[in-house]
């Protein structure tokens, strides 16, 4: 889930907002 989530913040165009995403999943 972590690699899918992060490449769905890239694909965005935010690495703060991925990095937030990832956190909420991971918390």
């Amino acid at each position: 889930a972590m690699d899918e989530g992060l490449r769905f913040a890239i694909r965005e165009g935010g690495k703060t907002v991925g990095a937030g995403v990832v956190t909420s999943i991971t918390e």
